[in-house]
């Protein structure tokens, strides 16, 4: 009922715990209804409060009457004014977003940085139970799994909504029970926007078959808060019995996920995390039947299939293509570790037997080296071989990951490989009776 509303609004904040009533709150004000009604509310219920207003210059001669209409209710409510204007279009042509995007992250950034600089604990929005429900609905329809059902949260961080628990005829019904003034956009009559097809086509259709459609649909969602809770406990274990990480590398044991029961829904909460879409999920779980060395790219990671794994890797950006090593270099730091250079005399040490360090007859090498990864055609003489052997074989054959193929570097002099670095050097270049002087190369990561 309008008449309590002050007691529910009261009572709802100390329930949620949303703050203390010692605390200053920031109240971002637009002028509509909603956000008119909770400026109200905390005058009257007594809360230290702050208003904030957004001008996005994107209505006209209707944003400045806005920006005046807010200024003036500050006045009337005795409460600090905090204002801007930006310049909206601007920032949508260089970053190249929507305007609903820019919008959002304008004003999202602005409200916390006048919180931290002015002492507020809080930014309070206006959003109410319809606007939970569109969400939850919007999400559902959308596809974003369980997290994406429990509509919109009381708190975040330093972000309340202290009207959730309230629908919006009850806000209707209490500025025209106290004459409270408010402006209309116009921008919410249109329908293009998803969320106010929502609101004006599909839950006044559900509330045609359904009047209590809004309210039973928020009570299901708090439901579904308890649930996820629950839920994420339980996916929580599934995690620690499935992934494993390894330096950059996180590994997912093929016989243990395909045992795993609900497995779309595992899996889906795994590999999300990963960037990985609802149809890229599927994929990913036609991998537990594949041959190695099929993969899956999300936005963010690869998944590729090896032996009894997933291995999940990042996308790896851009590495310079070769580094040119000079006599007088030493150290050399590159995309997969460092290289110590040294030039030394044959001596009657034997030879180290570690494949991280490399022994070349120094007559047999020519600077500059060049230093790159390896690719498709590459071939080199593994030492010990008379006949030449493609690199792609030779990685293969040392059981070697793709993601472990893809940062192989090999080192070359007078374009032929002479080592597959931290692997076989050439046998090309290998020691002799004869050599007298080495170059010697330590590789490590």
């Amino acid at each position: 009922m309008p008449q309590h509303l002050v007691t529910h609004f009261s009572n709802y904040i100390s329930r949620q715990q949303l703050f203390d009533p010692a605390q200053k709150v920031l109240l971002a004000v637009s002028g509509g209804l909603d956000s008119v009604v909770m400026a109200w509310l905390f005058k009257q219920a007594g809360y230290s409060a702050g208003i904030a207003h957004c001008n996005f210059q994107l209505r006209g001669a209707e944003s400045q009457r806005d920006e005046a209409f807010v200024q003036q209710l500050a006045a009337n409510l005795e409460l600090p004014l905090h204002s801007i204007q930006f310049d909206t279009q601007a920032y949508v042509t260089e970053n190249r977003v929507t305007i609903q995007v820019a919008a959002r992250e304008l004003r999202y950034q602005w409200l916390e940085q006048i919180r931290a600089e002015h002492g507020y604990a809080f930014v309070a929005t206006a959003h109410h139970m319809q606007d939970s429900v569109e969400t939850a609905l919007m999400n559902f329809t959308k596809g974003t799994g369980i997290a994406g059902l429990h509509g919109i949260l009381p708190k975040q961080e330093h972000l309340i909504r202290p009207l959730l628990f309230t629908e919006k005829e009850t806000l209707e019904a209490y500025a025209a029970m106290h004459n409270i003034a408010y402006v209309e956009d116009s921008s919410n009559i249109t329908d293009k926007y998803t969320r106010n097809f929502y609101r004006h086509q599909i839950i006044p259709r559900l509330q045609e078959a359904f009047p209590a459609a809004v309210k039973n649909m928020a009570a299901t969602i708090e439901r579904m808060k308890e649930a996820e809770i629950l839920y994420q406990e339980a996916m929580g274990k599934h995690r620690k019995r499935l992934l494993f990480k390894e330096n950059d590398t996180w590994k997912v044991p093929v016989l243990k996920l395909q045992k795993s029961i609900p497995l779309q829904t595992i899996a889906w909460e795994l590999f999300r995390e990963f960037g990985c879409s609802s149809a890229q999920t599927q994929q990913v779980l036609l991998l537990l039947e594949s041959e190695s060395g099929r993969y899956v790219e999300t936005a963010t990671h690869r998944v590729i299939r090896n032996r009894q794994w997933l291995l999940i890797t990042p996308l790896t950006t851009v590495t310079a293509p070769l580094v040119v090593i000079e006599p007088e270099q030493s150290t050399i730091h590159f995309g997969g570790g460092q290289l110590h250079l040294r030039q030394q005399e044959r001596g009657t040490a034997g030879i180290p037997a570690a494949t991280e360090t490399a022994w070349l007859d120094a007559a047999a090498i020519s600077f500059p080296l060049i230093l790159r990864k390896w690719k498709q055609g590459d071939y080199f003489y593994p030492l010990g071989m008379p006949k030449k052997k493609k690199v792609s074989r030779f990685l293969i054959d040392q059981k070697l990951s793709l993601p472990q193929k893809e940062n192989v570097w090999v080192l070359e002099s007078n374009k032929r490989i002479v080592w597959i670095v931290g692997m076989r050097i050439d046998d090309r270049v290998k020691i002799t009776s004869k050599t007298k002087a080495v170059l010697s190369i330590d590789f490590t990561k």
